[in-house]
């Protein structure tokens, strides 16, 4: 069977966004492929249920969203309309969909009114002059992805959906989050930040607001009328708030903005929280960070939180409803059922419908897969977890990716994942297909969660607050030792990649040891002062995740020492680490004669290696194998035992 190949990126079909079907009989799914002849990403929307074939629904190209009707005879879904992606209305018992928003800068996904008749949505709001003087009093005026704001918020709007007619619900300077209908259908619920100081002092809360009719004439661009009441205290930093099963349901934290989030009922301004006892982090998903909204499955209360490199689902109570070596990144409950996407070690991606039956016994319940997405006709390597010891005897959860057919040391490529809030599963990737090709060549792959990880508790994911590095040099360095002396790597043939807060150890591990024979910083940080000055969340990183001194924490201020060879790949348009960072360690390197290169990505945000162009993203995986290869000699690469 052949193995995997960087082309194969263009075969890779991804499942997201599950929305099961009132009735709980069907599953509306986007499938996202990477389009080689457009050079961009393409999406549809299908149906998948028990006993049937999956069927396309829409034949995108970037249709995306789907959203069921109360009764299930309706689908709503997001396609682009001259360039605006705008609500769509499917008719489940035949024909074409119709455009049902105009919004003038795009419409974001529907949220349906309990009755049907109306549909909520969050969308830009404002007048943009694309040449005009950029003002600002406030230090959020940039967004990556999106750039300078130029003024722009979002507000939520009501469409009626007979007639079109459209409802602006909400004003004022702040961004408005994504609305939940109340269970009476008369207000919606959001999250913002308010407060004057918003930009410094980071903040949220929920808010709900009386939602008027539609009048006979489009009204959108009048100002609302009502007032939002605020629903949450000074307490909590307010990440989400939605109804379900009739109550409502709040995320955030308590103790600061760097720490877990957890799950709360909300009860006339009392908060119980739903996620305690359980030291793991609420994921509500988000682009790299795989999640579902919370919600009511019949009896049961279920949402997701990362444990070790996973995110798994539970249900209220703490018990695991999926789990094992499985990245849950899409929930849908409705009937007694729930639909959800996860990835395994051998697919980037399958739909799942599981049964929750009244008075079933504990345990974990067997789940269907609907779908078959997994490339069945190349051989993947499957990543083995182990735990390392640090030297101050702290475990460090690790995954090692290798030909295991191999035997004596070979080269070995140390990966470091971003956030530093994030984590690495033992899944199969299908955005660092590197690894797979290093690891047909004869490479160990080496990824590792060391502190400052998410899914191993809370003092684990902020023991690198006001220490980035400096907590977590020996995480990474000890673990190949321990490989170096078990006799997998070559301890002359070591090579460093990470991306983002991956991209800032690959810069700052130089700066302590020459062990590395190649180092690949991609959205790299290099200087957290002028960091914090340029990136969108600079002002975050430097008070609350740096302590407020980077002083000791800055690759910069020890430059002088690296000697490794260094590729620096980087998105042009990445607001969240600048290209400017790239750019200072370029230039410091190249004016001390330390062989160096830099790529940048045009139109590149930082999370191009997830959803940028293919070509980019190809080309991303290609210049990583070809750097190693480059400066780590494949002579005497472990071989087959004869």
């Amino acid at each position: 069977m052949p193995r995997l190949s960087l082309s194969d990126l263009y075969r890779i079909a991804v499942p997201g966004d599950p929305r099961l079907r009132p009735d709980g009989g069907a599953v509306a799914y986007t499938v996202t492929t990477a389009d080689r002849e457009t050079d961009a990403n393409h999406s549809e929307i299908w149906l998948a249920a028990p006993g049937a074939e999956p069927r396309r629904l829409t034949g995108g190209p970037h249709d995306s969203s789907p959203r069921w009707s109360p009764a299930g005879r309706t689908l709503a879904f997001l396609r682009p309309v001259e360039g605006r992606a705008q609500i769509h209305l499917l008719p489940m018992d035949g024909g074409e969909p119709r455009v049902l928003t105009d919004a003038p800068l795009g419409a974001g996904a529907a949220v349906w009114s309990p009755d049907g008749t109306r549909i909520a949505y969050a969308a830009p709001y404002g007048e943009a002059d694309p040449v005009a003087p950029v003002v600002t009093d406030l230090l959020g005026y940039k967004a990556d992805g999106a750039g300078l704001l130029r003024g722009l918020t979002t507000q939520l709007f009501v469409v009626d959906v007979e007639t079109g007619r459209t409802v602006r619900v909400t004003s004022g300077d702040a961004f408005a989050g994504e609305p939940s209908w109340t269970s009476d259908g008369l207000r919606l619920t959001f999250v913002t930040d308010t407060g004057q100081d918003r930009d410094l002092v980071i903040g949220g809360a929920a808010y709900s607001i009386d939602v008027p009719d539609p009048g006979p004439e489009d009204e959108s661009g009048g100002d609302p009328e009502g007032v939002p009441e605020r629903l949450t205290g000074e307490e909590l930093i307010c990440a989400g708030a939605w109804w379900t099963g009739g109550r409502l349901l709040v995320a955030g934290m308590t103790g600061g903005p760097v720490g877990h989030t957890r799950l709360f009922h909300l009860d006339d301004g009392d908060l119980t929280e739903v996620t305690e006892g359980l030291d793991r982090n609420l994921m509500v998903g988000a682009p790299g960070y795989p999640g579902a909204i919370p919600q009511q499955a019949g009896d049961e209360l279920v949402f997701c939180a990362r444990d070790g490199g996973c995110t798994h689902l539970y249900r209220a109570g703490g018990e695991k409803l999926v789990g094992g070596d499985q990245v849950v990144s899409g929930v849908s409950a409705a009937a007694g059922r729930i639909a959800y996407v996860a990835a395994t070690p051998h697919s980037a991606g399958e739909v799942y419908l599981l049964d929750l039956p009244g008075g079933r016994e504990a345990g974990q319940p067997a789940a269907m897969r609907l779908t078959s997405y997994a490339l069945d006709d190349v051989e993947l390597f499957t990543p083995r977890s182990r735990t390392f010891t640090a030297p101050d005897g702290t475990p460090v959860e690790g995954f090692v990716l290798r030909d295991e057919t191999l035997t004596g040391p070979g080269p070995l490529l140390l990966d470091v994942h971003g956030g530093p809030h994030n984590t690495w599963a033992p899944i199969f990737d299908g955005v660092h297909l590197y690894h797979q090709v290093l690891a047909a060549k004869g490479w160990t792959v080496l990824t590792l969660n060391p502190r400052g990880s998410d899914g191993y508790g809370e003092a684990f994911y902020t023991a690198t607050v006001g220490a980035w590095g400096i907590a977590d040099t020996d995480d990474f360095l000890s673990p190949i030792d321990d490989l170096v002396a078990e006799g997998v790597a070559d301890p002359d043939r070591l090579g460093l990649t990470g991306y983002s807060y991956g991209g800032y150890v690959s810069c700052w591990l130089p700066t302590r040891t020459d062990r590395f024979k190649a180092a690949i910083p991609g959205g790299c940080v290099s200087d957290l002062n002028s960091m914090a000055g340029t990136s969108d969340l600079g002002y975050l990183l430097k008070v609350h995740e740096c302590g407020g001194d980077v002083t000791g924490q800055s690759p910069m201020e020890n430059v002088g020492k690296v000697t490794t060879p260094t590729l620096l790949l980087h998105g042009e348009d990445d607001d969240r680490c600048p290209v400017g960072q790239a750019e200072q360690w370029f230039a410091a390197l190249r004016e001390r004669g330390v062989p160096v290169r830099l790529v940048r990505y045009p139109g590149g945000s930082h999370l191009f290696i997830l959803n940028g162009r293919p070509s980019h993203r190809t080309d991303y995986n290609e210049r990583i194998v070809a750097w190693l290869e480059q400066w780590i000699p494949s002579a005497g690469t472990a071989v087959s035992p004869s």
